[in-house]
């Protein structure tokens, strides 16, 4: 059982960049895999990354994400850099193991001018 809230969303201009966070809160938080995904309106869900409970990365979208987490302070970081206006999205982290699967409410991104 774990809950999970994202933050550092907004609007940036383009070029800009952010670091969104995921603050879990419960047990066992260094077991868990960890996702970035994120939606826009009337699209699927689509992945972005994910780092492993041993810290193997794999990014999905790739150039301008890196994801990280710091077990001690049960967060994932979600670093992204040279934003475009079609990453304006809703984006959500989800932590997953065999204990069960679990994912927060999102934080919105809007890159605009």
């Amino acid at each position: 059982q774990v809950r999970l809230v994202e933050s550092g969303g907004g609007l940036v201009q383009p070029g800009g960049s952010l670091n969104l966070t995921c603050a879990a809160s419960g047990s066992n938080f260094d077991t868990y895999g960890l996702r970035w995904f994120r939606q826009v309106p009337g699209k699927q869900r689509e992945l972005i990354a994910k780092i492993t409970s041993s810290g193997l990365i794999d990014v999905a979208v790739k150039g301008r994400f890196t994801v990280s987490r710091d077990n001690a302070r049960n967060m994932v970081f979600l670093q992204i850099d040279s934003l475009e206006p079609k990453d304006t999205a809703v984006y959500y982290c989800n932590a997953y193991s065999l204990r069960g699967d679990y994912w927060g409410k999102g934080t919105l991104v809007t890159v605009s001018s």
